[in-house]
């Protein structure tokens, strides 16, 4: 396994392959079990006990990382629904491993022997978080309210996949006809779904971001986009309210059997705040820090509407639109226009030429790897040194019909030391929806898609680039509200003005963006930072208070009460939460995207003290936070890097606030 980078093969799988693999996974992962849990408890050692459980449930993980990875993004039904229904058995299956009394027996007789003691390192970390699980998954209670802690947990499994199915088949949108695009490029349009009424050719707008987010950016027609916009907010549909509400209550019920008031202290308990009151205290204080600019913000958007209406109102749906006419009139930057100059091979090669000057590697395409799909491309990872390859990463870029419908990384298979001394070869796959390419012209990435790109791609260097020896600790397997911080470190290379020259190209003329163009972009980086800060908060707050007590239980009366974070009115009729896929996965745990944006602006302070290509900082970085994963705290991690304590005002100033 160790010298192979190859995976299952994708293109042939069929629906009865799929089962009967998983269905293997979970058989030889229970065989394993058995003889861990038949060992005696006085011939207990790290190798029978610890190194034998995660070689067990190593079948298991891969079988979730490749077969159940289908669910994502299958273009085959049947595929996809058994990928589906086996994502879901797997999940339970391993909830039902974390609640065996005899597992647990034999770890807890492990952790009292004179070995266990003298662990160090990842290995006593290892062990005290498998300790901690047990505790959290409530081997303290008695057996009564164990087993309804396990009922529990099996049931949110089942939540998450119905949320998340809800979301990836709901379809909806605008039918319009051609004129009523005003504002949008023939390229783009002629990608829209087109729809014969009566004879006449008109165009669907999609909810999907490639279509929405330009749509609403650029239409001038206010009605189309509120339109457009309610039908968004109530994307998953009215069953996926009742789903996450369901959801609130099993895992509030969870939290109180296990001695917490609520689940948000439950969850933050393991990160890096430590505590909800600690996250409730910093969502606040920034709350606070934004709202002069926020304000700021609107006022501008304000006086170009009255300008350009008379009536000088914003309504929600209204933000972006203004957000880009200030961009193309007070900055001369046309998102469209710049799209022309990062067509997505450029970006890319460019892309690649950073990531490999920094972190001292080198990929080359696979062209032999097995794909699930035609548009799917492969690359393997080697040391820029020389050597042969070490690592594999996949990247399905392009939209289809019921693909995950954002933009992320996946882990199919996680780095680890082998029984035989080898190192596992990590393989990932990055999925994103950026534009398809069109008849007349290819991919064209608006400058938000670049930045997506360098994010969603530096947690497949995180994942790949791993050194940790413990699957435990693997890639990305870091608290929840610091895996974030890499990758959004590396988003700053998208404002690096030599970086952008670098690989920019006009798809037609092939010159270069050009430096006037570049330096307005990097002016107008803060361009409604504070309208946009108060649109996370509202997630992040929105998240928490689902989640701590005083909850009603409506959750759609608390996006009402909440809403003003956004500073603008609720709209009624609409539940945005049904659409809010983050509720499942990152429920109480939102916040972490802006919490770990601290650190990684932070961090990228040690490039702009050198440059932001210096391969000597770079490969820091790659040794202090990327190879080492989660095997220490992540707290740890900030300040190994920098060499100090870490703190705010690279955040701040990114936004446009001063520190006083």
């Amino acid at each position: 396994m160790a010298g192979s980078l190859d995976l299952v093969n994708f293109g042939e799988l069929t629906p009865a392959q799929l089962g009967e693999a998983c269905e293997a996974a979970m058989r030889a992962c229970d065989a394993s079990i058995a003889a861990i849990v038949a060992v005696p408890d006085g011939q207990r050692t790290f190798a029978n006990t610890l190194l034998a459980l995660e070689e067990a449930v190593e079948p298991v993980s891969q079988a979730s990382g490749q077969y159940a990875f289908m669910a994502y993004v299958s273009a085959d039904d049947a595929l996809r629904a058994a990928a589906r229904e086996w994502d879901e058995k797997l999940d339970k299956y391993m909830v039902g491993l974390s609640f065996r009394e005899d597992l647990y027996a034999a770890i807890k007789a492990f952790a009292g022997t004179a070995e266990a003691g003298g662990l160090s390192g990842e290995d006593a970390r290892w062990l005290a978080h498998e300790l901690r699980d047990y505790r959290r998954n409530g081997f303290d209670l008695p057996a009564e309210q164990r087993q309804r802690v396990r009922a529990l947990f099996d049931e949110l499994v089942e939540l998450d996949v119905q949320f998340r199915k809800n979301i990836d088949d709901y379809e909806d949108g605008i039918v319009v006809e051609r004129e009523q695009l005003a504002g949008l490029p023939d390229a783009w349009i002629e990608n829209l779904t087109k729809v014969d009424e009566g004879g006449v050719t008109k165009y669907r707008v999609s909810l999907d971001y490639p279509e929405i987010q330009p749509f609403m950016a650029n239409s001038p027609d206010g009605a189309l986009r509120r339109e457009l916009f309610e039908k968004d907010q109530r994307k998953g549909g009215a069953e996926n309210v009742t789903v996450l509400e369901r959801a609130i209550q099993a895992r509030t019920e969870v939290a109180r059997l296990l001695g917490y008031d609520s689940w948000a202290a439950y969850r933050t308990e393991v990160r890096m705040a430590g505590t909800r009151e600690a996250v409730e205290a910093f969502l606040t204080d920034l709350r606070g820090k934004v709202a002069v600019k926020a304000a700021a913000d609107l006022e501008e958007m304000r006086a170009l509407a009255k300008e350009r209406t008379g009536s000088g109102e914003v309504d929600i749906w209204d933000w972006r639109y203004y957000h880009n006419e200030l961009l193309k009139t007070k900055y001369a930057v046309d998102d469209f226009e710049v799209a022309k100059y990062f067509p997505l091979d450029a970006v890319i090669a460019g892309l690649f030429d950073v990531y490999q000057t920094l972190l001292g590697v080198r990929f080359m395409e696979a062209p032999a790897a097995a794909r699930w799909h035609a548009d799917v491309r492969a690359f393997d990872i080697a040391e820029a040194s020389g050597g042969e390859p070490f690592a594999r990463f996949y990247m399905d870029l392009f939209p289809r019909p019921n693909k995950y419908g954002h933009a992320a990384a996946f882990t199919l298979r996680r780095g680890r030391v082998l029984a035989d001394g080898g190192y596992q070869q990590p393989v990932s796959a990055i999925v994103a929806n950026f534009t398809k390419p069109a008849a007349t012209q290819p991919s064209l990435l608006r400058h938000t898609e670049v930045v997506t790109f360098f994010h969603e791609f530096g947690h497949i260097m995180h994942q790949t680039l791993t050194r940790a020896r413990r699957a435990r600790f693997s890639g990305t397997q870091t608290e929840r509200d610091f895996v974030e911080a890499p990758s959004q470190m590396l988003e700053h290379w998208c404002w690096e003005p030599r970086v952008l020259a670098g690989f920019s190209r006009h798809f037609e003329t092939g010159e270069p963006l050009p430096q006037g163009l570049v330096d307005a972009m990097v002016a107008a980086k803060n361009l409604n930072s504070g309208v946009m800060t108060l649109r996370q908060l509202f997630f992040a707050t929105l998240d928490l208070t689902y989640h701590t007590p005083g909850f009603g239980g409506d959750s759609t009366a608390t996006v009402r009460e909440l809403h003003g974070i956004t500073a603008f009115p609720y709209t009624e009729g609409t539940h945005f939460q049904s659409g809010f896929g983050h509720l499942f996965g990152y429920d109480a745990g939102y916040y972490g995207y802006l919490w770990s944006h601290v650190f990684g602006d932070d961090m990228y302070t040690r490039f702009e003290a050198t440059n932001p290509l210096d391969t000597t900082t770079g490969m820091h970085y790659r040794k202090t936070i990327l190879e080492r994963g989660g095997t220490v705290d992540g707290s740890q991690l900030v300040r190994d890097f920098l060499g100090r304590e870490p703190n705010n005002a690279a955040f701040l100033r990114g936004l446009g606030l001063t520190t006083d």
